[in-house]
């Protein structure tokens, strides 16, 4: 530190926060989930954050939203590193959200920033006060969202450059409804253990996942989430993409054993996903990623034997056969005017508290 410089401790009472984030030490929050963020407002002319990566897999890069104008900064595998986020700003206050834009391929241990000497700091507007949790894979996650060149098509080769929660319909939607979203979303999950692509080679589903804060093996020790502390209005549950893998028993009988039983799973995931929120609306959704359609049909059986009436299964216009690579973000954001528009439909009853 200079003597123009000022440091900006992540417990500072402007900055906002937006995610599920482990807190047990509020002066270096770890960031796990996608579309975590912190947000502030500040006067000076520069400004820079001090993080530090812990990388499981991807290149890993950290979402910047400053003055409206939004970039991407690519982070070190590990260690603690400073990171310019805006420079030569000029006069008046500007407005910074630092977010992240992958899923847990890292974690991100956030110390703080580095302002002018004479910065003045100011919290943002409030939070929104409706609130949307959405449980759901790679494509709630935005990964590969900006690859916008591949709209309809399979994915480019990459390494994590064009991963963006941003841009996913999650996001989006939240955005469209004035809604805080906490994202558990994961690239390659499943609903069960064992299968999808997540965790290689226990595979975790989010049966495991659903109630933590850290929870990939290859960084760090599960940690448990407390639901107390943050209670949605929806729950958009989005799975059954990556539960084929590996054998696809829905497409060829979708009365076989092992059928009945993903069912049986499903249906007792959204009944834990009720007893923590029980006055929630929750959304059965997959996507319009490629997939066949008697995953959709298996969790229709289930929406309706569950016979809650705040319980709905929403299919988007595209939906299972959109594309067959992930969604971009011009895709994802056609997504995200369906669903909103779904949940609009509900009325306002949906976000009392």
């Amino acid at each position: 530190m200079t003597t123009n410089e000022q440091w900006i401790a992540a417990d500072h009472a402007a900055l906002q926060y937006s995610g599920r984030i482990d807190f047990d030490d509020p002066r270096e929050p770890v960031w796990v989930f996608p579309a975590t963020y912190v947000k502030v407002r500040f006067t000076g002319d520069f400004v820079r954050a001090v993080v530090t990566n812990m990388r499981g897999c991807w290149d890993n890069y950290l979402g910047v939203l400053l003055d409206g104008v939004q970039t991407k900064l690519p982070l070190a595998p590990s260690g603690r590193q400073e990171l310019t986020l805006g420079e030569h700003l000029g006069p008046g206050a500007h407005e910074l959200t630092l977010f992240k834009r992958q899923d847990s391929c890292h974690q991100l241990r956030f110390h703080g920033l580095v302002v002018s000497a004479d910065a003045v700091l100011t919290a943002p507007e409030p939070l929104p006060r409706r609130r949307i949790e959405v449980y759901g894979d790679s494509v709630s996650a935005g990964e590969v969202a900006e690859a916008v060149d591949f709209c309809g098509k399979v994915d480019p080769p990459h390494n994590g450059e064009y991963h963006n929660s941003y841009y996913s319909y999650a996001w989006y939607a939240a955005r469209m409804l004035r809604a805080e979203v906490h994202d558990i979303a994961q690239g390659g999950i499943a609903l069960m253990d064992g299968t999808g692509y997540f965790a290689a080679p226990d595979y975790r589903g989010m049966e495991y996942v659903y109630d933590k804060l850290e929870y990939n093996p290859d960084i760090d020790a599960p940690k448990l989430w407390d639901f107390n502390r943050w209670t949605p209005h929806v729950v958009v549950v989005a799975l059954g993409q990556n539960d084929s893998c590996p054998d696809d028993y829905m497409a060829r009988d979708i009365n076989c054993p092992q059928a009945v039983t993903w069912r049986e799973h499903y249906a007792a995931f959204v009944r834990k996903l009720r007893s923590v929120y029980p006055k929630a609306t929750i959304i059965l959704a997959t996507t319009i990623l490629m997939h066949h359609a008697n995953w959709d049909a298996s969790i229709d059986t289930v929406c309706r034997e569950l016979a809650d009436d705040k319980v709905y299964h929403f299919l988007y216009s595209q939906n299972g056969s959109g594309t067959p690579g992930h969604i971009r973000a011009p895709e994802a954001e056609r997504m995200a005017r369906e669903l909103s528009g779904f949940i609009a439909s509900l009325g306002e009853r949906v976000w009392a508290d």
